[in-house]
């Protein structure tokens, strides 16, 4: 069954090539000219979704943002089949994954939400795949998800619709808070006064010990990277998924704070000449005479 992927940016373009690579028949598109241009050297490239019209039965794969699904599904709907399969790999809320999934049934196609962690790092190495939707849809397209996967297992069928992106907004919430610990904790290394190289305390902690894993592996490569990142904006841009995630935890009462707080850690990175900030030193002043720090335009 040919694979084809729609939306060939570094995610798309690494899969479909990690298939290939694999053996399997693989085709792409992409809105942009000239990353269909690029792409030209690692696959077969469709100039138009009108090329659609030539498959008898395929396996659209959407890489793209979330933000573009139902525009994208709008567009390729015309080219589809009974029996198809369309799979939505990007982050999608997954009530959305949902709603698609009964759109496409009534058209007899089947509609698969995954959710894809592994980063530019999983065409070679596999990616995690967690699927939601229905299990015939799942068995048909196995074979691209061991492939595509971690050492061939990293692949799981989770569940009914919307089953696989609920995972995946849980799983980079979990990575909201794993990522906001370590930044913490090296903070604290940092300001302790024993100078320590934060590269090998990075190196070590990743050594046998019960934290080590793969963002400690890239907390290590970013010092490796940037130094002591003087270069770096203190900015930390998050995608939604931790925002749904903690808006689920509202709705169902599941007290999660920890991510909350890492999600509003990176609300606060974003912030310049804090309102708030500005309004506690006012208060300290009135109520205590505190010194306080004023602006030079």
């Amino acid at each position: 069954m040919p694979f084809i992927m729609v939306g060939l940016g570094r995610m798309g373009l690494g899969m479909s090539r990690r298939l290939k690579a694999r053996g399997h028949e693989v085709y792409g598109y992409d809105a942009d000219a000239s990353t269909r241009e690029r792409a030209k050297e690692f696959i077969k490239v469709l100039e138009s979704l009108e090329e659609l019209k030539g498959f008898e039965e395929k396996v659209l794969w959407l890489m793209v943002p979330h933000a573009v699904v139902d525009n994208v599904i709008e567009n390729i709907s015309p080219y589809l089949k009974e029996g198809d399969v369309v799979i939505d790999g990007g982050n999608s809320h997954y009530r959305d994954s949902q709603r698609r999934y009964r759109e496409l049934k009534s058209l007899g196609v089947y509609f698969l939400d995954v959710g894809v962690s592994g980063g530019v790092y999983g065409e070679e190495m596999g990616y995690c795949l967690m699927v939601g939707g229905d299990r015939e849809a799942f068995e048909r397209i196995e074979p691209f998800l061991k492939d595509l996967s971690y050492e061939g297992v990293g692949y799981a069928y989770l569940g009914s619709s919307g089953a696989g992106h609920f995972a995946k907004m849980v799983h980079n919430g979990i990575e909201y808070a794993f990522m906001q610990a370590i930044g913490e904790g090296f903070e604290l290394l940092r300001e302790s006064g024993f100078g320590y190289d934060l590269k090998e305390v990075a190196r070590i902690y990743n050594t046998g010990s019960v934290i080590r894993s793969w963002l400690m592996e890239l907390t290590q490569k970013v010092f490796e990277d940037f130094g002591e990142l003087e270069e770096l904006e203190p900015y930390v841009e998050d995608t939604g998924e931790g925002r749904w995630t903690v808006l689920e935890a509202v709705q169902r009462a599941v007290p999660v704070p920890t991510i909350a707080e890492a999600l509003f850690a990176r609300f606060r990175s974003r912030q310049r000449n804090s309102f708030r900030d500005r309004l506690l030193a006012g208060l300290r002043y009135e109520f205590g005479r505190h010194s306080v720090k004023k602006r030079h335009e």
